[in-house]
């Protein structure tokens, strides 16, 4: 077996998961981030039960996720006059062996980040050298093409190399040359944390409005003593997308409110969505993207991860859990497999079809499809939402998406470990 170590191209969440699972089976890694400093910056991310399992078998238990975030204990939609159409709880409170939590992305990045030093050393992560490239050779190793800050070039040679450098991947973009642009479908959102107090459970994750014109609401940290949480807000709307996105920027910080427009009617005895907005530090402003599902993910011992495989629309929360679970798939094979392309090629197997028809699932709403459909019907008023979709209707409907993205409960509950404990890669 190759002494060279495995390559991550890219520090973020699917590739830091992916150091954790190959530090725990015992296979030399090495990533290698673009960032010069890995700081907590962001703002509120979900994560399913399906990763928060996955990470309790990295040792990232409740505690650590306690100090970033809280667990979720509902899931609501409610309509455009504030009338609950569909709510149940998640997590533990569902009956789930494992809670679905409600995070800050930086902080749970950092917490991921020190895990691996701690655990692996200074050297694991390797930053400021951002990935351009990729070459294989007939002896079975893969050499990675590197830039730093100041434009100067390295190389790095390695068994395998994961590609997990996000939606704007320089490894896909070399395996695809000729893939579509990224995808935007006419959804801008803008995005911020402000203190406020909690509503409905105190825990509760909402999305309120139509598929047109919707707000997204969770608190990602729990009440102070003045009875204020930090909220996590995203305000969606769609627009005329025939020009393409024309801001200079992805993701980019605005002063600009005048978007609350849109939404000065989401006003309600329990919520003020205008009122919260206004009270935000900080605004950021994006298009919704995704990505096309990509053809393939392997070629030969190169593999995509994370974003850099199946960029999703955020609708139904699941790109950082299924980063995560990616890695765990992935740690799986290698353990079945050896630290070789067979290993990548059975990950693709086990993943690809099903995470790509959920890439095109989330483009159709996710589980905020029931908005639509309470919009369509009713215009998003009602009085009694049985009259307008029954709950036998709206649970089949989140049971479907919940089996789609691998967190139905019963599955999730008796399936066995994805990597058994203390599972190790002979000879490493």
């Amino acid at each position: 077996m190759s002494d060279d170590p495995v390559l991550i191209a890219g520090g973020g969440i699917g590739g830091l998961a992916t150091a954790l699972t190959l530090h725990q089976i015992g296979v030399p890694f090495t990533v290698f981030e673009a960032a010069p400093q890995v700081r907590p910056l962001g703002v509120g991310i979900n994560l399913q039960p399906n990763a928060v399992r996955e990470l309790a078998e990295l040792g990232i238990d409740a505690k650590a996720l306690d100090s970033v975030g809280l667990p979720a204990r509902e899931w609501a939609l409610v309509g455009q006059n504030g009338a609950t159409i569909h709510a149940e709880p998640r997590g533990r409170q569902a009956g789930y062996r494992w809670d679905q939590y409600s995070v800050h992305r930086g902080r749970f990045h950092r917490l991921l980040y020190d895990a691996l030093l701690a655990r692996a050393g200074s050297g694991a992560v390797q930053l400021g050298l951002r990935a351009t490239g990729y070459e294989t050779t007939g002896g079975g190793s893969v050499t990675l093409h590197l830039t730093d800050g100041g434009g100067r070039q390295t190389r790095a040679r390695g068994r395998l190399l994961i590609g997990a450098d996000g939606i704007h991947s320089s490894i896909r973009a070399q395996m695809h040359p000729n893939q579509p642009p990224i995808h935007w479908g006419g959804a801008l959102m803008w995005r911020g944390t402000a203190r406020a107090k909690p509503f409905r459970t105190g825990a509760s994750f909402v999305g309120l409005g139509t598929d047109r014109r919707r707000v997204v609401l969770y608190p990602i940290s729990p009440p102070d003593r003045s009875g204020r949480a930090l909220i996590n807000w995203i305000a969606e709307l769609w627009v005329d997308p025939g020009h393409g996105w024309q801001q200079s920027g992805w993701f980019r910080a605005t002063d600009d409110r005048s978007f609350l427009r849109h939404f000065d009617d989401f006003r309600f005895d329990w919520l003020d969505v205008p009122a919260l907005v206004e009270s935000a530090s900080e605004v950021y402003e994006n298009p919704m993207i995704d990505r096309d599902p990509a053809p393939f993910w392997v070629d030969g011992p190169v593999a995509l991860l994370g974003d850099a495989a199946h960029a999703m629309y955020p609708t139904g929360s699941n790109g950082a859990s299924q980063a995560i679970v990616d890695a765990r798939v992935l740690g799986a094979a290698i353990l079945a497999h050896g630290s070789g392309p067979e290993a990548l090629a059975a990950y693709q197997d086990r993943l690809h079809a099903p995470v790509s028809a959920l890439v095109l699932r989330n483009r159709g709403a996710g589980p905020f499809g029931l908005l639509k459909l309470v919009d369509d019907r009713c215009g998003g008023h009602f009085t009694d939402i049985e009259t307008v979709i029954p709950e036998t209707e709206r649970t089949a409907f989140m049971a479907s998406y919940k089996a789609a993205a691998g967190f139905a409960m019963e599955t999730l509950n008796t399936a066995p470990p994805t990597i058994a404990p203390g599972a190790r890669v002979p000879g490493n």
